[in-house]
């Protein structure tokens, strides 16, 4: 059995009714599309969604209550057979982070119980009916398809508004985004022309074109050939005059507009300064606390009750 068997049941064999997309209350589309996650390409972002990552893993998992002990107590050790607590935990938080979504898929035993859980990324979900049961559907880079009913999967969410039952994109942060990359290449742009000597110069005494394209492939060669001798040094004959050094400035962002742009990831994430260097403490550290890795613990407690025990 490989990895893939072990946490999503194959979609049914059609042997009842397929009805399709299954019907959302405000008639959204129950689709997510993973689109790479680029945003984590970003190191001012991936330090921020680091940092969440990071505190949220630290939460201790705790179970309570008669129901299901052979399951409780396989979960207290650890989620599944691959990770720790702290891995599933600091991985949930990142994708949740990168993706505004975040499945968690029930592992199943040679029984067909329940024996942990795992946080899968598919390329695209959707909501599908069968037999009048809905189904979360995940289809995955490789090509393969899986799918499991809605009531036992868990989702998370942030920024969630037009879809049901998942978050929205990051679109707005693309903005933002734009402005980091101008500013990385800019930079970039800066250190190569520094190590950069570029002039113009005029050229007398020649009446005819084929003259100057002449006179210009003799300074290449004996300036800038491998077989040159010159030492690094360019000469100029008498015949050039008005010798004048080219010098690009590449644009980079000045200091207050970079913190600007720091400032703009900050709020999106919820974090600070002092979050991503590790200073925070006193009421900066229960502000975050209470924003961030409180409000994410209730909501995957609640969505591991939901999915793991019934109402009874």
């Amino acid at each position: 059995m490989g990895f893939f068997d072990l946490f999503l049941k194959k979609a049914p064999k059609p042997k009842g009714e397929y009805k399709g997309t299954f019907q959302m209350l405000n008639g959204y589309e129950p689709r997510f599309t993973s689109w790479g996650g680029s945003i984590y390409e970003s190191e001012l972002i991936r330090s921020a969604i680091n940092a969440r990552a990071v505190h949220i893993s630290k939460l201790k998992f705790e179970s309570t209550g008669s129901a299901r002990p052979a399951l409780q107590n396989k979960l207290q050790k650890a989620p599944n057979q691959f990770q720790t607590w702290s891995q599933f935990l600091y991985r949930l938080s990142t994708v949740l982070d990168v993706h505004n979504t975040a499945f968690i898929v029930p592992i199943y035993d040679k029984y067909g119980e329940p024996s942990g859980i795992f946080c899968p990324l598919p390329a695209n979900v959707e909501v599908v009916q069968y037999n009048d049961v809905p189904y979360l559907r995940y289809d995955f880079k490789w090509g393969e398809r899986a799918a499991i009913e809605l009531e036992y999967c868990g989702i998370l969410t942030k920024f969630q508004y037009r879809n049901d039952l998942m978050g929205e994109n990051n679109h707005a942060l693309y903005p933002t985004m734009d402005l980091i990359h101008i500013q990385n290449e800019g930079i970039q742009e800066a250190v190569k022309s520094s190590a950069t000597y570029r002039f113009y110069a005029q050229v007398n005494n020649f009446t005819k074109a084929e003259d100057l394209a002449n006179e210009r492939k003799r300074f290449s060669e004996e300036n800038f050939s491998r077989e040159a001798e010159g030492g690094g040094l360019l000469l100029f004959p008498n015949t050039y005059t008005n010798i004048n050094q080219v010098k690009s400035q590449p644009y980079t962002v000045a200091a207050d507009e970079m913190k600007l742009i720091e400032k703009n990831v900050y709020q999106y994430f919820m974090v600070n300064e002092d979050i991503l260097q590790s200073k925070a403490f006193g009421d900066s550290w229960s502000a975050f606390y209470e924003s961030c890795v409180e409000s994410f613990a209730i909501q995957f407690s609640e969505v591991m009750t939901k999915m793991l025990f019934t109402l009874r």
